[in-house]
């Protein structure tokens, strides 16, 4: 897969609109697939972490390079920016599926439930994580779910590194002590 993919033409009700539609030059271009090639596996295979399935994160992974083009011009930083599209995403996403979820257990809820239910047991660790505070879920999901270091995630976020390992501390104690009571 190629950046060139991602490549739109402006379709004739768009011109006809007077709609403006953005051109790249070439260094752009370059540029943009630089971070393609170097970004989108490590994207792709962090999502897929993520989300557990691997079509779901490809369709992130492209969606968030596409929202970054669109914004390309803007950026000062567009690999953070990248990253950040795709945590939006899935979030999105994970909400999504807890919606399902939800309504699948609100049309099943007449049938039989198991008597040996074990709730303690179910604990959904990506609720866990979505309740953390927004500057500490970033951090987490960048620095223990895509695997990027602490002064990468600092560069990222643009945040001093004290910051980030303290945000990163705060997250785990948080995250213990939610598995502690869920625990018993």
């Amino acid at each position: 897969m190629t950046l060139g993919t991602f490549r739109s033409q402006p379709t004739s009700s768009a011109v006809s609109k007077g709609t403006s539609v953005r051109t790249f030059g070439k260094a752009d271009w370059a540029a943009a697939e630089e971070l393609f090639s170097s970004s989108y596996p490590r994207l792709a295979g962090w999502v897929r972490r993520l989300v557990d399935d691997d079509e779901t994160a490809h369709e992130i992974a492209s969606e968030a390079f596409t929202r970054l083009l669109a914004r390309w011009s803007t950026l000062d930083n567009p690999q953070s920016y990248l990253y950040m599209i795709a945590t939006n995403l899935i979030r999105d996403h994970w909400r999504k599926t807890e919606r399902e979820r939800k309504a699948m257990r609100t049309v099943t809820a007449s049938a039989a439930s198991d008597p040996v239910s074990h709730p303690v047991q179910d604990v959904d660790v990506r609720n866990l994580i979505q309740e953390l505070p927004q500057r500490m879920r970033n951090a987490f999901l960048l620095h223990y779910y895509a695997g990027f270091g602490v002064r990468e995630v600092a560069a990222l976020l643009g945040r001093p590194e004290g910051t980030i390992k303290a945000d990163l501390f705060q997250a785990r104690n948080r995250l213990k002590a939610s598995m502690g009571e869920s625990d018993g």
